[in-house]
Parts: structure tokens; sequence; C-alpha cells
């Protein structure tokens, strides 16, 4: 009975064009991959610097698991904190500019632990509607109360704090949304979370790196508050995994000692606390990359408009084709699939239903000719 009703809910979701699968890549990390068994030119990852493949911190990896070991053996509390690793998250806080950071395993992991270190029973999370999943579930285990405002609407955050009387307050938003690409007004949103004497979490995955020179969102905005707290990762512009938290060293260290999925998880292998620590110095020494991404971007837009498909508003790597239904997008992506190019149909659950769409990543590795490439295929389509 029990696999039965399994069964029926996956048929559903096949019929209904939302099935997942995964394809398997056969090359390192980069634009052109070998992806079961063909060569493709791949527009859908989120190795927007091209840095998961590099050279520099491929060796530092190497290096690291030669003077670290493979695993960290225990958690950060017990005996897995190694010196690599406070030297990441001094680097890290040094280079988001905020006086302190604590890493984390996932991106994911971070935000089910910042939420519910901060806020329990009696306060409130504010959320805007777009934040990625793991907002969301980080909101519900702290199990306060949970509103989520209209995507970007400022006006309407600050009617529901003013309205609401708990004695702590959070507002979490993604910087950029990360099926979107656009960005959160994040200069608006501090100035109405002091205002209402609120926490701002801002969860920079896919602007770390990026934005701000590769400093993230808060130095692309200019922003310093104590009330900021700032989630970046490791594994998405930077090339390496994990993620990491930044803010006032009483924030931090009430994570230190609180945030369960920070506590009770074996902490990360050194190694690549090595190799992150490389990632922030290309970022540093190779400016070069952010100006490939951006006149990648660039291209993009221009070699697009025009077509029946429009690309919605956004000025990061993530262009998003908007298509509408899933059959359609489906089909696009796969009539791509076979011209050589990789370029994932994203439905729902994660867009609303009805904006199905390809998700055009761009990284500072992709050439002029790809994305001409790219363009003059779905102008033919």
């Amino acid at each position: 009975m029990l696999l039965r009703l399994l069964e029926e809910d996956l048929a559903a979701r096949a019929a209904a064009g939302l099935k997942r699968q995964r394809r398997v890549v056969e090359t390192p990390a980069g634009v052109r991959l070998r992806v079961d068994g063909r060569e493709v030119l791949a527009f859908g990852s989120n190795d927007y610097l091209g840095l998961a493949n590099h050279p520099k911190i491929a060796a530092a990896l190497q290096q690291g698991v030669g003077t670290w070991g493979v695993g960290a053996g225990a958690s950060h509390l017990l005996t897995g904190h190694y010196a690599v690793h406070e030297e990441l998250e001094q680097a890290l806080a040094q280079w988001v500019g905020l006086p302190r950071a604590l890493a984390f395993s996932t991106g994911y992991l971070a935000n089910l632990g910042v939420i519910p270190a901060l806020v329990g029973r009696n306060d409130a999370v504010f959320g805007d509607r777009l934040n990625h999943a793991s907002l969301h579930d980080g909101a519900l285990l702290a199990r306060a109360e949970f509103e989520r405002y209209a995507h970007n609407d400022v006006a309407d955050l600050a009617r529901r704090l003013e309205a609401c009387p708990a004695r702590r307050k959070l507002v979490a938003t993604d910087a950029v949304f990360s099926m979107d690409g656009d960005l959160a007004p994040l200069r608006e949103l501090l100035a109405v979370a002091e205002a209402h004497d609120a926490w701002l979490l801002v969860d920079d995955a896919h602007g770390f790196g990026v934005l701000g020179e590769g400093r993230g969102a808060l130095a692309h905005f200019g922003l310093a508050s104590p009330r900021l707290i700032y989630m970046g990762t490791l594994g998405k512009a930077a090339g390496v995994c994990g993620a990491f938290v930044a803010g006032t060293d009483t924030v931090i260290e009430t994570l230190l000692q609180s945030a369960r999925s920070y506590v009770f998880t074996t902490a990360s292998p050194p190694a690549l606390a090595r190799a992150a620590c490389a990632s922030l110095e290309v970022m540093r020494d190779e400016p070069q990359r952010h100006r490939a991404l951006a006149s990648r971007i660039a291209q993009l837009k221009e070699g697009l408009a025009g077509t029946r498909w429009s690309l919605l508003p956004s000025d990061t790597p993530i262009q998003p084709l908007l298509v509408g239904d899933n059959e359609s997008v489906l089909a696009l992506s796969a009539a791509l699939w076979e011209q050589g190019f990789w370029v994932p149909a994203i439905r729902p659950p994660t867009v609303p239903k009805g904006t199905a769409r390809l998700r055009i990543s761009l990284s500072a590795e992709h050439g002029a000719a790809d994305v001409a490439a790219l363009t003059s295929a779905l102008r033919r389509l």
C-alpha cells in the first residue's frame, strides 16, 4: 500500500512534466563538458567565475590534503576545528568587511542553523516570497511566527513589521534571487529593519564572488550595520564547497554556541578550507574574470532581444528565459541539447506555476563565440 502510493505520486509527477532527472558529467567542471557520453556547451552551472577547476585552487586542495589529510574527524566544537579553518574564517570576515565569520558545511545548513539560533517561539520571521527553500525551512524550524511578504515589496514588509508585536524580529532575503536573477533592494530593506528593531539576514549565495568586485552584495550596495547577518556560499562563484555566516562578534558567538547545524555536524575537510583561501586570493588577483562575466551578460541580453521568449530583468549571471508551460520548456531544453547545448529547464515547484523557464547561467569562462552560438540556436528554434 505505501509503495503503491509513492508509485502513484511519481507517476503523477511525470505526467505533469515535473519529473527531475540527473545527467552524469564525465569531465571536470567547466563550460565544455562530456555528459552522458556526448560533448556539450554548458549554460547551467553556478560556477560564475570559472574557478571550480582553476589550477591554483586545485593545487591548494592537493597541498591541503598533503598537509591536513582527508577528513576533519569530528565537529568543530570537539576536535575538528583546524588552524586552516580558523585562517579561512578570518579571511572571509576581512573579505566581506564584517567583524567575524563562522564556516558551515553548506549554505542550506547555514540557513537552517542561523534562524532558529536567533529567534524562536513568540518571535517573528519575515521572508521574501521568492526566497530560497533553505530560508523558508530555517524559518519553519525556528517555530516563530512566519510571514512571507510580496517579492521585493519594501512597503509590504514595513506594514507587516509595524503590525507585529513580537519581541525579536528577523527579516530574511536572498540578495540575488536564484531563479529570477534580480537583486533585493537591500538598502531599503536594511532601513526598514533598523526602523523596526529587526535583524536583516542576507543570503548572498549567488552574489558572493560576483557582486562588489567579488566581495558580495553588501559591498555592492555599500552597506554596514550591526543588524546585518550575511551568509555566503563557497560552492558557487568561489568554486569550492561550503558556506559561511558573518556578522558582529556577538551574533557569531551565538551561532557557534547554538546553531544546531553547526554544533552537531562533522566539520568540512580542512583541505577544502585551504582551497577556499586560495579562491579568495584568485578573486582578488584576477579581476578580469568579473569584467569578462559582465561582457557575456550584456552580449546575451543583446543577442536575445526581440525573441518570442522574454528574458526576466537581471544584470547578474542568472538570465532566465521565460517560456511558460512545462511541456514547452522541456521541449526547448531538449532541442538545445540535440544541438549541443545544456541549458536546464526549471519548472514548478521551484518556480511559480505557469513561469517555467530556461535558467541560462553564464560564466567568465564562456567566450563571446559560446554566447553567440547559444543565441543563434535559440533564434533558430
